[in-house]
């Protein structure tokens, strides 16, 4: 009996709420989890979904295409053209190695040409989807590694067009069908067309959409402007799908437009919601379409496939990781997170049984291997981050660069980290007269703040050896201000054993990591939020009324107890239940001084009042 539509959502919801928390307290990932969700509803497993779940794949797709509009929202024109060499080179170059090297592979396996031909230009494409969701939950998506891996999919995503138009001459019976598709497909007219689309997209974002969104704005109902948005993305999909090209390419373009508009920050609240519904969608869509039936019937050659399917590809990627000069740490991920066949595989795959370019007898163990190769990238990147670069990181970076030479070693302060943070702290003790030593590990960052005068050296402040170059042993102040919380600890840790008359000064984030910190041995530590945090409150009191004076003093008595109490309770940490307790305590007992205060206050001031209202 065949599933209503809310009996279905209500099916797909649940399995994602109840897998998904599970698998992100595991370390797994929500991608693996709603993978997972998908595999037991379906078919194979529990049988709850099953014929109907083409149509679910194909409505879940718009979550595919509403990310890469989200995506163009946040990349500007002229960012995007500062991508142009990664997109072209570096995309470029990964598309026509893998079809390549997988061509070779198929024609191994006793494929002809064509067939293989075929074979290898759909298994060379990723999936954006995944990419960009592990991407976005690693934080590097406005990252170097970010941005090239992103370079990839838009490649890839572009790419799709003449693999559609070189395909059908490609085809195994020669049909006159197959042939008119063929010159329809790769005529001047199916040309101008897409050329006709792109630039009325580009058009419109400039001239049409920027008025509309404006009228729609002064409504001044929010669902009115939610259903615009999603009336544009869907618009852009289907008049792209209706010329044979990526949607997401289309939505992607129209983002880019959109990106400079004043309702670039509006577009992208309305529509990241449903994004990360619909992405969830299509992750358990492609969980429960894995064929179990072929799976078991060949195992041994459908894991076959799939291990060589991603050892080829990663084997691609690193090399070119390392042609285009990618850091150790930065390579491996972009091989591992790029290593699997993409969702766009199924409608390439279809279009080539339509046209008789490959056999149902190819196909369908292939898309089993794309499915399977999806659902194991998240496996993949824990692999990665647990085991492979903590491996193969240090002598990675070792190779690719050496640390600098460092020509100042004789200076009070050593400065670990060159981010926003340490730029601070650098230049006011620069500004009072103070020679500053500055380590940064990030080859990036490095020439980015040299390019603004500033004398900077490459290497890992974590290296005893380094240290001793950058002259800790006559130097007063070692500050700690890298990002990486890890890193940092084991900086302090190496300087406390080896250069123990340093006075170690810390940036740390919360709670949790300054009692790390104090169990290292440094000697301050400062919460990087923690201030600003404060001030903030303090001028949102006067904001509701509370003078200067009373919100100045409050807010130096909580800082005063927080201080305190964060000392007190570093007995406490590992103790969960203690922890919790003294830390409602402490709650507490600030609430009364704090009570305490502003009836003081109130009774200074009435008393003022009352004798000559000439209160200081």
């Amino acid at each position: 009996m065949a599933m209503g539509l809310m009996e279905q959502a209500f099916v797909f919801l649940g399995a994602g709420v109840v897998t998904v928390p599970i698998a992100k307290r595991l370390g797994l990932g929500s991608v693996l989890g709603y993978l997972i969700a998908g595999v037991i509803i379906g078919p194979y497993v529990l049988g709850i979904v099953g014929s109907h779940l083409e149509n679910v794949m194909h409505f879940a797709e718009f979550g595919v295409v509403m990310m890469l509009f989200l995506v163009g929202l946040e990349l500007q024109p002229s960012i995007l053209w500062k991508l142009r060499m990664p997109i072209v080179g570096l995309g470029g170059a990964q598309v026509l190695l893998s079809t390549a090297v997988l061509t070779a592979v198929a024609l191994l396996f006793g494929l002809n040409w064509q067939m293989a031909l075929a074979v290898g230009m759909i298994l060379a494409l990723s999936s954006t989807a995944i990419v960009l969701q592990l991407l976005n939950e690693n934080g590097l998506m406005k990252t170097e590694l970010g941005q090239s891996s992103f370079a990839v999919l838009l490649f890839q995503d572009i790419a799709v067009i003449p693999m559609l138009a070189l395909m059908p001459l490609l085809a195994i019976a020669g049909t006159a069908e197959t042939q008119a598709s063929a010159g329809q497909l790769t005529g001047y007219r199916h040309a101008l067309q897409l050329i006709a689309v792109i630039g009325g997209i580009i058009l419109a974002g400039k001239f049409l959409l920027r008025p509309l969104f404006r009228i729609i704005a002064q409504t001044k109902m929010r669902e009115i402007f939610t259903a615009t948005a999603l009336f544009l993305v869907v618009g852009i999909a289907l008049l792209m799908d209706s010329i044979g090209v990526s949607a997401a390419l289309g939505t992607f373009l129209a983002g880019v437009v959109l990106a400079e508009s004043e309702y670039r920050h509006e577009l992208e609240a309305e529509i990241a919601p449903f994004k990360g519904l619909l992405l969830g969608l299509f992750f358990i869509s492609v969980g429960a379409s894995i064929n179990f039936a072929i799976l078991l019937a060949q195992p041994v050659v459908i894991l076959a496939l799939v291990f060589g399917l991603i050892l080829c590809k990663m084997l691609v990627l690193f090399v070119l990781g390392k042609l285009f000069k990618m850091q150790g740490v930065n390579r491996w991920f972009f091989s591992f997170a790029l290593a699997q066949a993409g969702e766009f595989c199924f409608v390439l795959f279809t279009f080539a049984r339509q046209h008789h370019i490959l056999t149902p007898e190819i196909i369908d163990p292939l898309v089993v291997v794309v499915a399977l190769s999806m659902a194991v990238t998240p496996l993949l990147m824990i692999i990665n981050n647990k085991v492979v670069e903590p491996f193969f990181s240090g002598v990675d970076d070792k190779e690719e660069r050496e640390a600098d030479e460092i020509d100042d070693g004789d200076t009070p302060v050593i400065l670990a980290g060159m981010g926003r943070f340490g730029q601070i702290v650098s230049r006011l003790l620069t500004l009072k007269g103070y020679t500053v030593t500055v380590l940064e590990h990030d080859a990036t960052q490095v020439e980015l703040v040299r390019k603004y005068g500033n004398k900077v050296f490459y290497g890992d402040a974590s290296r005893v050896d380094l240290l001793h170059a950058a002259g800790a042993e006559s130097a007063k102040l070692l500050i700690v201000a890298v990002d990486e919380h890890e890193k940092a600890l084991e900086i302090v840790t190496h300087a406390r054993k080896h250069f123990p008359h340093l006075k170690v000064l810390v940036r740390a984030t919360g709670r949790l990591e300054v009692h790390e910190l104090q169990g290292s041995g440094a000697d301050v530590i400062v919460r990087e939020t923690f201030h600003s945090a404060l001030n903030l409150a303090e001028q949102a009191l006067t904001g509701l009324g509370v003078s200067a004076e009373e919100a100045q003093r409050s807010a130096a008595i909580f800082k005063e107890h927080d201080e305190r109490n964060i000392i007190a309770m570093a007995k406490f940490y590992g103790d969960e239940k203690g922890y919790r307790s003294q830390s409602q305590e402490n709650y507490r007992a600030l609430a009364a001084v704090l009570q305490a205060d502003s009836q003081d206050a109130r009774a200074f001031n009435a008393e003022c009042d009352e004798a000559s209202g000439n209160c200081p």
